[in-house]
């Protein structure tokens, strides 16, 4: 009796010993820089011991190589914006349908959950949900450019030298819309929208001596606006939104034709291994508290009710200074980006690099 007590303490001392050496699971985020603070990885990996998150920060082009060289494996979560999934699925099968009996959908804003479920749903499957969105339009210093209303006054002669923009599709899109064009309306005829690309690009070229310089991230931007090396740019809402903090007179200015909206999301890879975590972080950061942590590190709106009111209250006001609600009305949602018009902007892209310098 006494020897098979003792095996038995040693068998469960064994066991418990295995245990606890044994491996956590890892959740492999594919997202965008700021997506993932710290702080909410250490506050989820608490509440969930034997899980461990991984990040991989990156962007929505990035995104689709990197599942498309591994046929959707290597992540468990991506993050791509809600215009490059249709096509990249149809295309590539890079993602697999969600369960949405898993994921608190009641938490989301309606009109956003609809939106993404329009965009991305392949023969009655849904393959994403939205997590944050914000805008592209323009950003001024009022102190010095107060006349700054549309993309094309990023060129007007006034503020010569004075300007910035990113050489990338946004650009080409506001650009499309401020020339009288509808770009997304374009995707259904290809031959129309080279023509519209083609005037776009001798439009943008013609407006090298206002640009100081192409900015390439939020952090180049930032120093050229708080230093006064220029006075408007073209920009995601999010850094004029800190920016606002630390200058009032740097505001985002919607443009008139309508500041160009994005949802990021929340899709599954095809072959992602750890689906059941995914589920958690989801839920995890739609809770109100997360929400404003996960707002606080992107400057972007949770895409959930009340959204706004969850933003942290430098946010808050940045918006408020930003946005009216004929703003928000007047957004123009990216639209699904058909195969071969990635090509055709990058072309677009290089042509015009190669006549500024850019």
């Amino acid at each position: 009796m006494h020897t098979r007590t003792m095996l038995a303490g040693l068998l469960a001392a064994t066991m418990l010993a295995g245990m606890s050496g044994a491996k956590a699971e890892t959740l492999r985020i594919l997202t965008w820089g700021s997506y993932a603070p710290d702080e909410l990885i250490q506050k989820f990996e608490a509440e969930n011991p034997g899980l461990k998150v991984e990040v991989t920060f990156s962007n929505n082009e990035e995104m689709i190589a990197k599942l498309r060289a591994t046929g959707g494996s290597g992540f468990d979560l991506a993050q791509p914006s809600h215009d490059r999934i249709y096509a990249a699925q149809l295309e590539y099968g890079i993602y697999k349908p969600l369960d949405l009996s898993k994921i608190n959908t009641d938490a989301m804003e309606a009109s956003l959950l609809d939106g993404v479920k329009a965009n991305t749903t392949i023969e009655g499957q849904v393959y994403a949900v939205p997590h944050q969105w914000g805008t592209s339009g323009l950003m001024a210093d009022t102190s010095k450019a107060p006349n700054i209303k549309g993309w094309g006054d990023l060129c007007d002669p006034q503020y010569k030298g004075k300007t910035s923009m990113r050489l990338r599709r946004t650009i080409l899109l506001g650009t499309a819309f401020a020339m009288g064009e509808d770009p997304f309306a374009a995707y259904a005829d290809l031959a129309k929208y080279q023509t519209i690309l083609d005037k776009v690009a001798d439009k943008l070229i013609a407006c090298k001596d206002n640009i100081k310089a192409y900015w390439n991230s939020g952090d180049d931007l930032s120093a050229m606006m708080l230093s006064g090396e220029i006075v408007a740019s073209e920009t995601w809402d999010s850094t004029a939104f800190k920016l606002y903090d630390q200058n009032k007179n740097i505001v985002f200015v919607p443009p008139a034709t309508g500041a160009l909206a994005w949802i990021d999301t929340f899709a599954i890879p095809a072959k992602g291994a750890a689906d059941d975590a995914a589920y958690k972080w989801i839920n995890f950061v739609l809770r109100p508290e997360n929400v404003t942590l996960m707002s606080a590190s992107t400057g972007a709106i949770a895409a959930v009710k009340g959204g706004k009111d969850l933003l942290p209250e430098d946010k808050k006001a940045a918006v408020n200074a930003s946005f009216t609600d004929a703003d928000i009305a007047n957004l123009k949602f990216f639209a699904n980006i058909p195969s071969g018009v990635e090509d055709m902007e990058g072309k677009t892209l290089e042509k015009i690099k190669a006549a500024t310098g850019g």
